[in-house]
């Protein structure tokens, strides 16, 4: 296997046992010094311990669901439909792996929908 094909293979198993809860499979993904970022809300998480602590406390019933993975080398997105109860919002997750094919840095962007401007009406469908 190639390293694009593990790097997209390291992704899928990470929604895969998250959404499982699979902790301790979860955690075998994963670099001892893994760094998550959510710039949105401007938080930064260090190490595989604080990050394993950090999902297994996660409030609500969240659920994730990979719509789409792209890799490249060491590096992938995701584009995720992530839900907590009848809250539904897409996310793109951008990963990046070590050497030694885990997961070392993680960048968490959940979007807010908005509305768009006015005046180009003419040229988009909304759905």
């Amino acid at each position: 296997m190639d390293e694009t094909s593990r790097t997209r293979s390291a992704v899928h198993a990470y929604f895969e046992r998250v959404e499982r809860r699979d902790w301790e499979g979860f955690g075998a993904l994963l670099a001892e010094d893994v760094v998550y970022e959510m710039p949105q809300s401007r938080e930064r998480i260090r190490g595989k311990a604080t990050y394993l602590q950090f999902n297994r406390e996660y409030p609500g019933d969240w659920h994730l669901q990979v719509r789409r993975v792209v890799a490249d080398g060491r590096h992938a997105a995701a584009w995720v439909d992530a839900r907590v109860g009848a809250e539904h919002q897409d996310a793109c997750v951008w990963f990046e792996l070590s050497g030694q094919g885990l997961i070392s840095r993680i960048t968490d962007y959940w979007p807010e929908p908005y509305d768009p401007p006015p005046g180009r009406e003419h040229l988009v469908e909304r759905w």
